[in-house]
């Protein structure tokens, strides 16, 4: 998925894309190790992917924005079963969530251009942070878990909500968000920032 650059944080205190992630693998962690085994084939919001399938993706993703980071060449032509190598995948996600987290803190991660497209790099880098927030609320949805951005994540929210706003008429051409949908009533910063990626606040999982 994809991001903004220009708004760094909240408030007039800019915060870095290494600290924003930091503050959405908090989050996301909890959620991954908590999805049952039962319920990895379930349908999740974004309907290209059931559970394991997502899971993989965020695998995916993780270890080549970890290469953007350091401005070597990415490589998303495939996404391996990481799920399948081993009962231990939710601890593997933890591990190589903080080694993003890392990659984004190292000096320079934000500066210049990186990635096939040449695009600056802070973009790419808050592109990982959108995937590290509305995928997990998508596996948190499926499975029945609660996922609320609060406190700290609201700057997580305010930057991609900036992303999500620059990125979204190339993101819609090529299929990465669905048309936006219609806010719910009352919807939070958060519930705005889901619409706007074409996914339903208030989606709930099919009763089987």
């Amino acid at each position: 998925m994809n991001d903004i650059h220009g708004n760094n944080g909240s408030l007039g205190n800019p915060r870095g894309i290494g600290d924003l992630l930091d503050v959405a693998v908090e989050r996301a962690v909890p959620v991954v190790r908590a999805l049952p085994d039962g319920r990895l084939e379930a349908a999740t919001p974004c309907a290209e992917f059931d559970v394991k399938a997502l899971v993989n993706h965020l695998f995916q993703v993780m270890e080549q924005f970890q290469r953007l980071a350091a401005k070597q060449d990415s490589d998303f032509t495939e996404s391996p079963d990481r799920v399948a190598e081993g009962p231990d995948w939710r601890e593997r996600f933890g591990e190589e969530a903080r080694k993003l987290v890392a990659a984004w803190s190292a000096p320079g991660a934000e500066e210049g251009t990186t990635g096939a497209m040449n695009m600056p790099a802070a973009t790419v880098g808050s592109m990982v942070l959108l995937d590290l927030t509305v995928h997990i609320w998508d596996l948190a949805r499926a499975t029945g878990q609660e996922y609320v951005p609060e406190g700290e994540a609201l700057a997580v929210v305010e930057r991609l909500a900036g992303t999500v706003a620059e990125l979204a008429p190339t993101a819609r051409s090529m299929g990465v968000f669905g048309e936006a949908v219609p806010e719910p009533a009352g919807a939070s910063a958060f519930e705005r920032l889901l619409a706007a990626t074409g996914r339903d606040p208030r989606w709930a999982a099919p009763v089987s």
